[in-house]
């Protein structure tokens, strides 16, 4: 079962890139976009972070930083760090989440660390960063009037190397 869950990631990223569902976040724009924003300073946002590791995977997984203070339209980089306590190398693959699911759509993460194979040698311990904004365009969503928290949380799975599963109906 747990393969069947890491088979899913690459459709679920895309999906939910494209949708904003279950409070993931929007793909980061372009360089130019992200150079002319304008901080919407009068908006102080908290950002907390979360970290959870499967049961299959026996690694240490935490944030460094439980919470920092963002304006939509100014960058932000916060880190996690993994450490494999185990002897032997395990390679890790994280999904990742915002909450409140609506404010998914305004947070647009630059460069992480999630979907991507993390391989960890034993007893190595890593500092993952996480680079993102809030779209300025949160300020102006009524939706968002309210919203003055949001959590990224993350959660690491086992990857098995070289694990390959059959897509369903071809041979």
């Amino acid at each position: 079962m747990v393969g069947m869950s890491y088979a899913a990631v690459p459709l679920y990223r895309l999906y939910c890139q494209a949708t904003g569902l279950g409070g993931t976040t929007a793909a980061g724009h372009g360089a130019e976009q992200i150079e002319s924003m304008k901080p919407v300073r009068e908006r102080v946002v908290r950002v907390t972070f979360n970290a959870d590791v499967h049961a299959s995977l026996h690694w240490n997984f935490r944030p460094q930083q439980t919470e920092i203070y963002v304006v939509p339209g100014e960058t932000a980089l916060a880190f996690y760090k993994a450490k494999n306590p185990t002897d032997k190398p395990v390679i890790g693959i994280s999904t990742y989440n915002v909450v409140p699911f609506e404010a998914g759509q305004y947070f647009n993460k630059i460069q992480c660390f999630c979907f991507e194979e993390q391989r960890l040698n034993p007893q190595e311990e890593v500092d993952m960063p996480v680079f993102f904004y809030i779209d300025p365009e949160f300020a102006e969503d009524p939706k968002m009037a309210k919203v003055d928290l949001i959590t990224l949380s993350y959660t690491f799975f086992e990857a098995k190397e070289g694990h390959k599963l059959p897509l369903p109906g071809y041979q």
